[in-house]
């Protein structure tokens, strides 16, 4: 019988929350597992046997866990060092390749992964690319790679060698966006036709159509998240060598995920603790504004469902955990209910497993 389980770090606890959930969407939790200070990006193996996390704090490490395929419980497989803090980890489509984004660093990373799950070091590849490196994804082929550069504007194109587990710069190396933009997480449409990048600065999501033979985004258009009246201002990269500002009215948006089918997008804005539903056309790639949700205060980081259903999103700022139902009709969400989560929550990871 399928189960479905949710995963969640909490940077402050140095913990993950486990939680199983209902056909309902209601959550029960589960045990919370150690995994080591400000640990923050997770990614879960294509076949669901691993989950992997990383420790932002000193020494810099990825844990792998074995997900149990009975009762989703993890195992820790053990702690591989870092070359450097990642902002952002993902698998591609085998599971033997580990891409890393490091913010501070300004760069991106490859490591090999073993049969057993665990992750090797040093990194196979260290490549560095423009400021402030934040995610880092293949394409569904898995022929693919790309990377968004808040601080340079751009999503860097790279072909991939699962082979080998190499990356190569694809040319042209850059698609650039507007300046200011800042592109933080993105998301490729399920049939890989196109490729959804959010704006952590402008709080626009840019629409790029993936060319299949050669690998390159090509800009079709750019939709406003915000609601009509929003008094929010243009953000701008943060971090310890940025400059001082106020940043209270900042737009300041984090996440960003697709339905299974592809049909619906949500993205996460943290000055305002909101979700904005967008509507996907399959045809064109176009995205048209739909509308909003409150949500757990400062949402980093949130998932969808496989069925599709349901939204789990978590803030740093709170100590619950909200489940959204989707109304795929008008992308409206209704609160399911609150759980109790752990200090930091940042990331979230949901398993169909069964």
């Amino acid at each position: 019988m399928a189960t479905t389980h949710v995963y969640v770090s909490n940077a402050e606890d140095g913990e993950i929350g486990t939680y199983r959930m209902a056909a309902d969407g209601t959550l029960t939790p589960g045990a919370r597992v150690l995994a080591g200070k400000q640990v923050m990006p997770m990614a879960v193996s294509p076949d669901r046997r691993f989950l992997y996390a990383v420790s932002r704090a000193e020494p810099y490490r990825v844990h792998a866990f074995a997900i149990d395929p009975a009762t989703g419980a993890l195992a820790p497989l053990g702690a591989s060092p870092l070359e450097d803090t990642l902002a952002y980890i993902s698998l591609d489509q085998t599971g033997k390749h580990l891409f890393g984004a490091s913010y501070a660093g300004h760069q991106v990373t490859v490591h090999a992964i073993g049969a057993d799950g665990r992750v090797a070091a040093p990194a196979r590849q260290i490549i560095p690319i423009g400021r402030n490196a934040h995610s880092i994804r293949a394409d569904r082929s898995n022929r693919y790679v790309f990377a968004a550069s808040l601080g340079h504007d751009s999503m860097f194109q790279f072909a991939f060698d699962a082979a080998s587990g190499f990356l190569v710069s694809n040319t042209p190396s850059v698609a650039t966006l507007p300046p200011g933009t800042g592109p933080r997480h993105f998301i490729t449409q399920p049939d890989n036709r196109f490729v959804y990048a959010l704006s952590e600065l402008k709080g626009t999501v840019t629409s790029f159509a993936l060319d299949q033979k050669t690998g390159h985004l090509t800009e079709i258009s750019s939709v406003s998240i915000l609601p009509p009246g929003s008094t929010l201002r243009p953000g701008a990269p943060r971090g310890p060598d940025a400059p001082p500002r106020n940043t209270e009215n900042d737009i300041w948006c984090a996440d960003i995920h697709l339905t299974p089918d592809g049909t619906l997008l949500f993205a996460s804005e943290r000055t305002t603790s909101i979700l904005f539903a967008l509507r996907v056309d399959p045809a064109t790639g176009t995205l048209t504004y739909l509308g909003s949700a409150p949500t757990e205060r400062q949402p980093r980081g949130f998932a969808i469902d496989p069925s599709g259903r349901f939204i789990v999103a978590s803030g740093e700022k709170s100590q619950t955990l909200s489940v959204h139902a989707i109304d795929r009709a008008t992308g409206g969400l209704r609160l399911v209910g609150k759980y109790p989560g752990g200090k930091g929550a940042n990331w979230v990871e949901i398993v169909a497993l069964g």
